[in-house]
């Protein structure tokens, strides 16, 4: 229950995380608790990359990595750290930064914080066409990176349809995903059980999610990529927080619910669709990128932003933890699953305060 105001005096309308700046007739709601979150996060983020470049499997010295990096040590170190663990940190920033995003639009579209894009069809759709591509294969390449994204847009496309449109109910669509998504899954398991063990062994590596390989000719067409599509998320998360009304409130605020559900949703699948076409399914980041950061920033606002910087120290973090962790290098996938299950129940076990629903 609010207090009462006095007589005279209009209503403070400011959300309490925000400040308004004024410039003559503009105004701007600056949100101080989102860039305090983005100030943190950001300084943490350029830990976990050093620390992700430093993080050797074979043993090799913090002194050598940093030589190699500068480009004073052999030409072997360098080689090492410049071309290919340096692109690769680089690489695996940028796909938990998407993962981050697709994840947020998703479950705020959803209205439920365990939605993620694998439930529209993206790991299945973009597994089953590198399942397809490298059928018959008898050195096990999964291809090209940009098949991922091709066959994640297909799945989603076809969940759409099977749903009656983008514009209907975050719950139909999800719904309408889990069935669309166990099929796509069987095909591509049939697929597999027929191949060789080169094939199987190539696209399994890949399943689990793994940026072992990944260089800067995969890095830069994915940074164009975020370079178009961030801006886009940024602008609909800001349209998607009227969704958090009822859809007759929405409606009379002035939003288009069916246009901003839509773009919302083939934002959210683009988004994962290049990131797992990059570095594979990989789990759980999607999931908790959004939920860390709506811890952080508060309930009042989409943190896109946010789970785009947490999403990408979770992966940084996992690279060089699995790098680490164990005798043998352990693909990303696999940490962020291992650590991803006690996540999930205590998600799945703590009530939402404010809804109580997961």
């Amino acid at each position: 229950m609010t207090a009462p105001t006095a007589p005279g005096t209009r209503p403070a309308l400011t959300p309490p995380d925000s400040t308004v700046l004024r410039a003559g007739t503009l105004s701007w709601l600056f949100p101080r608790r989102s860039a305090l979150v983005a100030a943190f996060l950001v300084p943490l983020l350029l830990c976990l990359i050093a620390l992700a470049v430093a993080a050797s499997s074979t043993g090799m010295p913090l002194s050598q990595t940093l030589a190699g990096l500068l480009g004073t040590g052999d030409p072997g170190t360098v080689m090492i750290v410049r071309d290919f663990r340096l692109p690769r940190v680089v690489v695996g920033i940028m796909v938990g930064g998407a993962l981050g995003i697709s994840g947020c639009l998703t479950q705020t579209l959803a209205g439920n914080r365990l939605a993620t894009p694998d439930l529209v069809g993206v790991n299945e759709g973009a597994t089953a066409t590198v399942v397809a591509a490298a059928a018959g294969s008898a050195t096990g390449m999964v291809g090209g990176w940009w098949l991922g994204p091709l066959g994640a847009v297909v799945a989603a496309a076809l969940v759409v349809l099977c749903a009656g449109g983008a514009g209907s109910g975050g719950y139909r669509v999800l719904v309408v995903g889990i069935g669309v998504s166990t099929f796509i899954g069987a095909v591509s398991d049939l697929i597999m059980s027929r191949e060789n063990d080169n094939t199987a062994g190539g696209v399994f590596l890949w399943a689990v999610g793994s940026l072992n390989g990944r260089d800067w000719s995969v890095g830069t067409p994915l940074l164009i990529a975020l370079l178009f599509l961030v801006p886009l998320a940024l602008v609909a998360g800001h349209r998607l927080q009227l969704l958090r009304f009822d859809d007759d409130m929405a409606a009379c605020l002035g939003v288009d619910l069916r246009r901003v559900r839509a773009a919302a949703l083939a934002l959210a699948v683009a988004l994962a669709g290049i990131a797992v076409g990059v570095g594979g399914p990989i789990a759980f980041v999607a999931l908790a990128a959004p939920i860390l950061a709506q811890r952080l920033s508060g309930p009042t606002r989409v943190p896109v932003l946010g789970s785009a910087l947490t999403g990408a120290a979770l992966i940084a973090a996992a690279d060089a933890l699995g790098r680490v962790a164990a005798p043998v290098e352990l693909p990303a996938g696999v940490v962020t699953s291992v650590l991803g299950g006690p996540f999930l129940l205590w998600v799945l076990f703590r009530s939402d305060r404010t809804t109580g629903k997961a």
